[in-house]
This record gives C-alpha cells, structure tokens and sequence, in this order.
C-alpha cells in the first residue's frame, strides 16, 4: 500500500489562499492563464498569417466573456442536480469560482462573441477561427489544473501507479473506501490537449490549412479524447441511452466536424485569400480623399462668400461673346460673313 501511495499523483493540500479578505483561487487563476496564453498564441498565428495582433485582443473582449457565460450555462444543464435538485442551492450557480465551466457552451457562446468581434474589426471569422484553434486546446489543457486543484471530475478506481490521491472525505463523498486512488482525467485530457495543439500546428503548416480547417479539425481532434476520458470519469452527469450527455454530444461534434473538414477541403483547398471581410482603405488614399474634400468645401464657401463676383465673371464672360459677335466682318447682305 505504501509503494503504491509513493508511486501515486497527490492532490494539492489547498485551493484557496487569501490576501486580506479576498480570496485567490487556484481554479480562476488556472482559467486565467489559459485565456492569456491562448491570446498570445493566437496572436503569433495571427501575425505570421499577415494580420494585427491587436485584432486578436479587440475579439477576445467579445469572445472570453460570452464563452465564461456560454460554458456555465452549459454545464447547469448537463449537472443541473447540485443546483436545482432535492436539497441543491440555486445561487450556487452563480459560483463559478467553485467550478463547472462546460466547454461545448463556452465554444458555442464564444464563437457568437467572436463573431461580433470579428465583424466589429472587419476580420473574417473562419480564418481568426484557424489561428484560435491551437491556442484554444492548450488554453482547456491549463484550465483542468483547476480541477485537479478542486479535487473534482476525476475518473474511477484504478490501481496504475500514476492513479490520483484525493482527501478522504471526497474519496467517501464519491462513493469509494478512504484512501483510494482514481484514474486522473484531468492529466489525461491535459496531455490529450497539448499533443492535439502540436498536431494542429505541424498540421497547418504541412498542408496550409484554411477556410476553418484547423478549427475543424481542432474539434475533432478534441472530441476523440473527450469519448474516452468522459466514459471514465464518475461525477454525476445526467445520461441517455447508457451513455453521458457529454459523450453523446463528443460523438456527434466530431463526426460533424469531420464531414466539414472533408467539404470544406474539397471546395476550398489551401489556404484564405484574405483575412479581411473587405479591402482596408490605404491610409494615403484616406488623405487625398480628405484633402480633395477639403478643396472643394473650400471653393463652395468661396463662392458663397462671394456670389457677386461670381455673377461679374459671367456677366464679363457674356459680354466678351457678344463683342466677338459684333466685331465680326459682314458681307453684303449685311449678315455676317462666313
């Protein structure tokens, strides 16, 4: 039993330290450090694909915010017993801090974010989606530290010399003797995730996906690990046909992904022709149409200012004509001579 313990992953002691009477914690802070390094990820993509990295950090301010919401959502649907069942509290669910971010609602309400942003930037969405994808896979890898810090969403029994040490309490809470160990979902899928981002980045640059190939294929790439690891996992979750709502939605998301992957290959090969949804104005272009504009609101006002010389000019000019007309030589009828 002792060598087994040796060999064995512990849980961290805390998850919560406090400065003052705020409290830190490790869950918000490992979601934290996913978003950030995500961004910066996305940026460098971004860039090399000949766009401006401050795009990329006008969208986020669209696509964090509705994603945090999107996935909390989510997760009260598919978990919704510890807030809404027998003896649940409902203003739990406003506790995000605790846990509980489902990643296909944060997917779903951040791509709706990132569309407002992206149309706000004049971006192109399928392409801002390619230069995501890499960088959201190794944003969901930091954001499991939370969970294994929460002690939550790990896998079932196992006696494999990396299995998980939880507290006693949560080992009892789950069902199971004190001091069992459990498969650690959470490595898995963070292991899963960073091998699936590399792939994605040596992928795109083999065969210069685009058109939201990468993102497509992030999506499958994701969905084949989240089958397996959620078919080991052991929180509540409701389910259908013997299976979790989580592995039914993986199966389906990845089988859809992967018909759009092969379609959109086969109408779009290569990659994007731009990143823009129309030609961005050149900033001398944009100063000769303002000086242009300017000369001629100048001379508008000018004649406005002065409408008499204007007539003068007209008048002289008439005048001019018809002395030209009597100067002319006659012939002898008296009509002007031809």
């Amino acid at each position: 039993m002792t060598g087994t313990l040796l060999a064995s992953i512990p849980s961290p002691s805390q998850g919560v330290w406090h400065l003052g009477p705020f409290p830190v914690r490790a869950y918000a802070l490992a979601i934290l450090a996913g978003i950030v390094v995500a961004v910066l990820l996305t940026q460098r993509r971004w860039k090399e694909r000949g766009g401006d990295p401050d795009q990329i950090l006008e969208i986020s301010f669209w696509a964090v915010p509705f994603g945090i919401v999107g996935g909390r959502i989510y997760h009260l649907i598919t978990s919704p017993d510890a807030y809404f069942g027998q003896g649940g509290d409902p203003w739990r669910a406003f506790a995000i801090w605790e846990g509980g971010l489902g990643i296909w609602g944060a997917v779903a309400f951040g791509a709706v974010g990132a569309w407002i942003g992206c149309r706000r930037q004049g971006v192109r969405l399928a392409p801002f989606a390619d230069a995501l994808a890499p960088g959201l896979l190794v944003a969901q890898a930091l954001g499991r530290l939370g969970n294994w810090f929460n002690q939550e969403l790990f896998g079932g029994p196992t006696t494999l010399p990396w299995g998980l040490q939880v507290d006693d309490p949560v080992a009892v809470a789950a069902g199971y003797p004190a001091g069992t160990l459990f498969h650690p979902t959470f490595l898995y899928e963070l292991v899963w995730n960073l091998a699936g981002a590399a792939l994605l980045v040596w992928a795109d640059r083999r065969f210069r996906l685009g058109y939201g190939r990468v993102f497509w294929l992030y999506v499958v790439i994701y969905t084949a690990g989240r089958t397996w690891i959620e078919l080991l996992r052991i929180d509540p979750a409701h389910g259908f046909l013997g299976l979790r709502i989580n592995v039914w939605t993986s199966i389906l998301l990845g089988l859809g992904a992967l018909v759009a992957f092969i379609v959109v290959g086969r109408r779009h090969p290569g990659r994007d022709t731009t990143l823009l949804l129309s030609p961005p104005i050149q900033q001398d272009e944009l100063h000769h149409g303002a000086h242009a504009d300017a000369q001629d609101d100048a001379q508008g006002a000018d004649q406005q200012d002065h409408p008499s010389e204007g007539g003068e000019q007209v008048d002289a000019l008439h005048a001019r004509s018809a002395g030209e007309r009597s100067a002319a030589p006659e012939d002898e009828d008296g009509k002007p001579a031809r």
